[in-house]
């Protein structure tokens, strides 16, 4: 398996040969201005929720490369008025089996609205079981709710947000690192605004000192897991 940042919220991972692409916010990042949108590859899209920096380049993407989008009911039928026709919806609690492996949709705690403004459902938390199990939060706070997610499908390694602010911060993600029982944690959802603008080197020692490894890509580094 290989795990490549695109900045922000959004990575993509091969899994079994097929291309999974998370919540694509590329083209209105600045930080991520090196990376050509136009040729990221994708099988399938899978999409937390609806706000901008999370789905902002999502149709493109999706009517380019055919890829099938994996989101929550109200997503669906945004995208289907954007054109987008590959489209499976989900919603939170619900599993379903794909090519690479079965996708569990879990509890988000967030907000959620679609670029225009439209009620954009409940956001989301997606757990992979595909051999290499792993689980990316979407944006959410800390939860009780997160120690149901690793319950038969032990985590070789989770994605979540550490920039506080509109998300948990560096020290709640490493609670919730804990509490869903990994210990290999890529960090999302950081330095892309002055908002959640953080200390690469102090989040970097707090994970460790609390026997965890954070992994902080470079914006289009690829790494193997």
């Amino acid at each position: 398996m290989t795990f490549t940042y695109y900045g922000h919220s959004c990575f993509s991972i091969d899994v079994k040969g097929k291309k999974l692409l998370f919540d694509p916010f590329i083209s209105p990042n600045e930080l991520a201005a090196g990376v050509d949108v136009n040729s990221i590859e994708a099988d399938y899209i899978l999409v937390s929720h609806g706000h901008e920096d999370h789905i902002a380049d999502c149709v493109s993407i999706a009517k380019r490369t055919g890829a099938l989008v994996i989101c929550n009911w109200e997503v669906y039928v945004w995208l289907q008025k954007q054109g987008v026709e590959n489209i499976h919806p989900m919603n939170t609690g619900g599993k379903k089996a794909f090519e690479f492996g079965t996708v569990k949709c879990v509890t988000a705690q967030h907000s959620s609205s679609l670029p225009d403004g439209t009620y954009g459902g409940n956001p989301m938390g997606f757990v992979i079981n595909c051999g290499k199990n792993f689980y990316y939060s979407g944006d959410t706070a800390l939860t009780l709710d997160m120690q149901l997610v690793p319950q038969g499908s032990p985590l070789a390694f989770c994605i979540l947000p550490i920039g506080d602010n509109f998300t948990m911060g560096y020290e709640d993600a490493a609670r919730a690192a804990h509490m869903i029982s990994c210990h290999t944690v890529f960090g999302v959802h950081y330095n892309t605004f002055p908002y959640i603008v953080i200390d690469e080197e102090a989040v970097k020692e707090h994970f460790q000192r609390n026997g965890l490894e954070l992994k902080l890509p470079a914006i289009g580094e690829s790494i193997k897991i």
